[in-house]
């Protein structure tokens, strides 16, 4: 230990014990450094007691869905009930404008989620599911206050009929399947074969220009998914090359224009070759052909072969007739 010399207290001081600071308990100055914490990280801290909050308020509304579903669905029952009986159910459903979609789905698709009540109907979301449907282009629903719902539809148009195995489809222009046949739309042009409503539009448009050789048309027909082959009531068969389609009914349409083709007894007319139209003849035919050349009827008609008329779609003077039926052409 230091000794402390006379000369020490001969400079001291006299000190009032009271000016002394006064020592902090220990539980004091755990508070105070407390206090230094929130003031340092106080956005932390909030944060973190923010997300423990959230998370136990997600925990309890988990453990309780059960409960808040049900009481949800009473207190939507309940609105329902209260404004069907003063009057604002929904009585009726007017609908306009549907040939191809039936009245029943559009009336499921209206009232899916919607309630019975036009205070609680959503009309737009209705609207928008009206529009799945295939046949349905657009729809424009609207309520009409107190019970009334009205519905107008614009349903696609139909232009191809395309039967494919025992059931008949509508095809718009797109080459969509838009429904099936009925009775309205029996005039429309028919294909039939697999693939056939892939090009079935294209091929209506370009057969569309010829109006001689739609006569008594029963269907085009896809052949392989390649090419076509005319079918007429009368058991005749135009056979449709794969490429050159319309320059093929060019000709045909030249060769019934000056020798009526499409009437004679002939069970095939063969497109198929450019420059070269080649005839399966039918009995009739037949025998007359193999009576001109001196053969017996009784065998297997043949195919026979004409050569294209010139481009200018006239025969000359004194051209040959078709061999299938004596022709003479009036110049």
């Amino acid at each position: 230990m230091q000794q402390v010399g006379a000369q020490s207290f001969a400079n001291a001081q006299p000190v009032d014990p009271r000016q002394f600071p006064v020592v902090i308990p220990r539980s004091s100055r755990a508070l105070v450094k407390a206090n230094h914490v929130w003031v340092l990280h106080r956005q932390l801290i909030v944060r973190i007691a923010g997300a423990v909050l959230a998370l136990l308020v997600i925990v309890g509304a988990f453990q309780a869905r059960d409960a808040i579903a049900s009481a949800g669905l009473t207190v939507y029952r309940f609105v329902q009930g209260e404004f069907a009986e003063v009057g604002f159910g929904i009585d009726a459903i007017e609908i306009t404008g549907q040939t191809l979609t039936s009245d029943r789905d559009i009336i499921t698709l209206l009232t899916v989620g919607t309630g019975n009540s036009t205070l609680t109907f959503d009309a737009q979301k209705a609207q928008a599911r009206l529009e799945w449907l295939r046949a349905v282009e657009s729809a424009t629903v609207r309520k009409v206050y107190p019970n009334k719902v009205i519905v107008s539809v614009v349903e696609k148009v139909p232009v191809v009929r395309w039967r494919i195995g025992d059931t008949t489809w509508l095809i718009d222009e797109s080459g969509k399947k838009i429904g099936t046949d009925i009775a309205s739309y029996t005039d429309l042009p028919l294909v039939i074969g697999e693939g056939a409503a892939d090009d079935a539009v294209a091929m209506v448009r370009l057969f569309a220009r010829h109006e001689m050789l739609g006569d008594n048309l029963a269907a085009l027909s896809r052949i392989g998914d390649r090419r076509w082959d005319l079918i007429y009531r009368n058991g005749l068969r135009v056979q449709v090359p794969e490429s050159g389609v319309a320059q093929a009914l060019d000709r045909l349409e030249m060769y019934q224009q000056d020798y009526a083709l499409l009437d004679r007894d002939v069970t095939v007319i063969d497109l198929r070759v450019p420059g070269l139209v080649t005839l399966k003849p039918g009995e009739i035919a037949a025998a007359q052909i193999a009576e001109a050349s001196g053969k017996k009827s009784a065998k297997k008609p043949a195919f026979a072969a004409i050569d294209a008329p010139p481009a200018t779609g006239a025969p000359a003077a004194g051209a040959a007739p078709i061999p299938v039926v004596p022709v003479t052409r009036t110049q």
